[in-house]
């Protein structure tokens, strides 16, 4: 199973505060633990909402939002995607992590990536095909 674990931001990440030295290499051990384990797919820190944009849907109408964007606590500051066998094993190792945001409260959530299987029958042969041949094309110019 994958999960996103999300990174919320705070007021201090919002700033553009950057992490120190200490907590860089505590999380440069976290990370490394996790890859040892297996378990780690990717993850990356985020910049600031200030630096982003939102494209807003209605109907065939898009609108492009710039940021900062209100409600911190609703922001996504960073993101792994761990590999592993039950949400309680992501729960352990994100218990393991070192407080992302020194000096703050700070919160990480947990979801579940969808699967396949998980869009029952409307997710056809076809479009399965189709989802395998993009992944793959990702795969690779990604690798390049």
């Amino acid at each position: 199973m994958r999960f996103m674990v999300i990174v919320k931001a705070t007021k201090n990440s919002e700033a553009g505060i950057m992490p120190d030295e200490t907590l860089l290499a505590e999380m440069g051990k976290y990370n490394e633990a996790l890859v040892n384990a297996g378990i780690l797919v990717s993850g990356e820190g985020l910049h600031p909402s200030s630096r982003g944009v939102r494209v807003r849907f209605s109907g065939s109408e898009r609108t492009v939002v710039d940021g900062p964007f209100a409600e911190t606590k609703e922001l996504v500051a960073g993101y792994w995607i761990f590999e592993v066998d039950s949400l309680e094993q992501a729960i352990e190792w994100v218990k393991r992590c070192p407080n992302p945001m020194p000096g703050e409260e700070s919160e990480i959530e947990i979801r579940k990536i969808f699967e396949a299987d998980d869009f029952g029958e409307a997710f056809t042969p076809e479009l399965r095909e189709q989802e395998e041949r993009v992944r793959a094309r990702a795969a690779e110019r990604h690798d390049t």
